[in-house]
């Protein structure tokens, strides 16, 4: 399993991605699920995977030599596509086929061929956007209701940012929870796992700031220590049930 998150703020957008790969408890390791694609001045897309690793290695490698989608003359890449939404239908495209390619050939062997992705990021002439594409090709875009979206194991992390991430939060501060979240996440599910992949862009810059965080990073670790003690100190501050006597 992972855990995957991107927050879309008026400030910009951040995306985090772990890098736990679990093929039953003898076989874990660690493999990449965030990845970049920039052309200075033009565009940033970032793509965060979850699911089965075939499909998404096998699509993000027909992504990378172009593909034709339905009605068009030409392959596309993410370098070439005009609009971020073009992006997502050709990211969809590419889940879409892959897996059903897939299926075809394992439909005895019970193997779950679904895979998720998020696509974040901007092409100069559109705004900064944020997607959650599906297995079967369709997507959803992030609204300002609800400025996150997750895949993989995100039932840890979600209360978290359910309660203090909204569309003005700071970028820096959005980081902060989203690492918060992670930290549950580890706390929870051994799927998930460090290092952690981050890409940060700010609007109409065209750019991302990426830093992996390893397991001794200092600085998630003592968020994560300040967390559970501040979660100690807020519970034993509230008061006991009224009805706790009878």
């Amino acid at each position: 399993m992972t855990y995957c998150v991107g927050m879309l703020l008026k400030e910009g957008l951040a995306m985090i991605a772990d890098t736990r790969t679990n093929a039953g408890v003898d076989n874990v390791s660690t493999y990449k699920k965030l990845f970049v694609t920039e052309q200075t001045g033009e565009r940033v897309i970032a793509i965060a995977t979850a699911g089965n690793l075939s499909v998404t290695q096998t699509a993000l490698s027909r992504l990378k030599s172009g593909i034709k989608l339905p009605g068009s003359d030409q392959p596309e890449t993410l370098l070439n596509v005009p609009t971020l939404e073009r992006a997502v239908e050709l990211v969809g495209y590419a889940l879409k086929t892959v897996r059903n390619d897939f299926e075809a050939g394992l439909e005895a062997e019970a193997v779950d061929m679904g895979a998720t992705v998020l696509l974040g990021g901007q092409i100069r002439g559109g705004p900064l956007g944020l997607y959650l594409i599906y297995p079967q090709g369709n997507a959803i875009a992030c609204g300002s209701d609800t400025p996150y979206l997750q895949i993989g194991e995100f039932k840890y992390g979600k209360p978290i940012l359910d309660r203090a991430l909204r569309t003005d939060t700071p970028l820096v501060e959005a980081i902060k929870l989203g690492l918060i979240s992670f930290d549950s996440t580890l706390r929870s599910n051994l799927g998930v796992g460090l290092p952690f992949d981050m890409v940060t862009i700010r609007p109409d810059r065209f750019a991302g700031t990426q830093r992996r965080i390893e397991a001794d990073d200092p600085y998630f670790r003592e968020l994560g220590a300040q967390w559970s003690d501040a979660l100690a100190k807020a519970h034993r501050s509230m008061p006991p049930p009224p009805w706790a006597d009878d």
